[in-house]
């Protein structure tokens, strides 16, 4: 019994926003996630040996910190299998699956571990987090974020792929400036991927921006343009009477004294 409460108050504070102790703990799995990313990007440049070589121990531990939390979730999960096949076990599992495979495929190993930057999935999609925020700025950074993060993956993507064999792809930043005009479908055609899982890549990021980024961006206009109404009707239902105790200028229809100070109208 002691033990099933211990397991029920840990998966409550692992997906827990609106206490201390599970704010501090998603943060610092956030702020994790993205010194990840910052470290990926950086070693995509010309650093030194030992900057290098701390960048990868850096990646180590927080690697070791996602399997941990990996394996308490799976434990303190109260529906084990349905936990297991659940989207964010999914993305965690394949954020970590780097740890398991160290010793088969060094390119495939450096091609997962740019998903990681979809762990924040969890936070963002969380009502928590935007609990004393409107839904337009929820909307807004949920849609930002999902753009951002397909950008950064097909990057990574094409940057691990391409750098090898193609000078073109020299750091992170020509990868993703190919990402930005290649998913817009605008074109880059100074940039071209030259091996097939290159091409493949881009075909698949391309489709993947068609369907995604109108979609998004779509859904965007539809709030702006919904507030834009709201507000419009608002003002519609006010009259314009100027109070002489206040001057406030806009009160209800119906109104007969100032909704301020109570003069008379």
């Amino acid at each position: 019994m002691l033990r099933q409460k211990i397991s029920q108050k840990i998966n409550f504070y692992l997906d827990d926003l609106a206490t201390p102790v599970g704010k501090l703990i998603n943060i610092a799995i956030a702020i994790l996630v993205l010194a990840s990313a910052i470290s990926f990007v950086a070693q995509t440049y010309e650093i030194s040996d030992v900057t290098r070589h701390r960048l990868n121990l850096l990646d180590d531990i927080i690697l070791g910190v996602f399997v941990f939390e990996y394996f308490l979730r799976l434990i303190c999960a109260e529906e084990k299998l349905k936990h297991l096949f659940s989207l964010y076990a999914i993305i965690d599992l394949v954020a970590i699956l780097p740890f398991f495979l160290g010793a088969i495929d060094v390119t495939f190993i450096r091609l997962l571990r740019w998903f990681r930057i979809l762990r924040l999935i969890r936070l963002v999609e969380s009502r928590t987090l935007f609990a004393h925020k409107t839904e337009d700025i929820a909307i807004l950074f949920r849609i930002l974020f999902t753009l951002l993060a397909i950008v950064f993956v097909f990057s990574g993507l094409v940057y691990q792929i391409e750098h090898p064999s193609n000078p073109k792809f020299h750091t992170f930043l020509d990868a993703f400036y190919f990402s930005i005009f290649t998913m817009t479908t605008v074109g880059y055609s100074d940039v071209m991927p030259k091996s097939d899982a290159g091409k493949l890549t881009t075909v698949i990021m391309v489709l993947t921006g068609i369907a995604l980024i109108p979609v998004q961006l779509g859904e965007l206009f539809k709030r702006l343009v919904q507030t834009a109404n709201q507000s419009d009707r608002e003002n519609d239902v006010m009259k314009e009477s100027i109070c002489s105790g206040c001057e406030l200028s806009l009160h209800d229809m119906d109104a007969e004294f100032c909704k301020v100070c109570g003069t008379k109208l």
